[in-house]
């Protein structure tokens, strides 16, 4: 049986509609470090009163190793009479849950050789790369590394964790490219890096490269099906595609 852990809540909000931020800490007084882009599970009852899990990528931006206390954060789609949905708009501060992990291998690897990092996500399919943040500004400034973040919403008001992503940008003119693809409706003050369409109708003007991209999707399952599948016609070899697909579990 897997071991778990209290959590409690500190904190949430939303960041979009039907997305919410949660930010909670361990209640056993022990630490929660974790690697960047990896996951825990939420402990629940389902409908039929047996126990079931939820996964969610870790949100905390990662710079550090965590130390007891510090925060835990994720991002959570509220999906319409989910048992997980209820159970987290129920959720007051102070309120605990059961979880366990970390887990997942949807990490940057320290032997990383690469030129370039295309991360390319839809919804909260974007957390993992928000852990990641500090690992991509030292692989910046250590190895000269460039990072395109292709992240696909319907609007700029879906866009999560934007000003986390543009500070870094900010930073990094020319190393960092931020490129939100609008699906509907197209926001003016986005800059020049914005783009019209899906995410995937945007890797062509990238050009992948397979000796020097490294390339992770994730988010919706279709979505990164066919990144992959277009990843791997320019050339791309298996292993330097990275995937982590994301199911709205009710």
């Amino acid at each position: 049986m897997i071991p778990t852990f209290p959590l409690r809540l500190l904190g949430k909000h939303l960041l979009a509609p039907g997305i919410a931020h949660l930010s909670f800490q361990r209640a056993d007084g022990r630490a929660l470090d974790f690697i960047p882009g990896q996951f825990i599970q939420i402990h629940l009852s389902g409908r039929d009163g047996q126990p079931t899990k939820r996964s969610y990528s870790l949100a905390t931006i990662h710079d550090h190793a965590l130390g007891p206390g510090e925060a835990v954060d994720i991002a959570v789609s509220y999906v319409p009479g989910g048992t997980a949905t209820a159970m987290f708009e129920a959720l007051r501060e102070g309120d605990e849950l059961q979880a366990s992990g970390p887990f997942g291998r949807f990490c940057l690897l320290p032997d990383d050789a690469n030129r370039r990092y295309l991360l390319v996500a839809t919804g909260t399919g974007v957390t993992p790369y928000r852990s990641m943040l500090p690992l991509l500004e030292q692989a910046i400034v250590q190895r000269g590394v460039e990072v395109a973040l292709l992240f696909g919403a319907r609007s700029e008001q879906e866009l999560i964790y934007a000003d986390d992503f543009r500070a870094v940008a900010a930073r990094h003119p020319g190393r960092f490219r931020f490129m939100p693809c609008y699906s509907r409706e197209f926001f003016d003050a986005a800059g020049p890096d914005a783009r019209r369409g899906y995410v995937t109708d945007q890797l062509a003007e990238l050009a992948p490269n397979p000796e020097d991209d490294i390339a992770y999707l994730c988010g919706n399952p279709d979505m990164v099906d066919a990144a992959f599948a277009a990843l791997k016609g320019f050339g791309l070899p298996v292993p330097r595609i990275r995937r982590e697909k994301y199911l709205s579990g009710k």
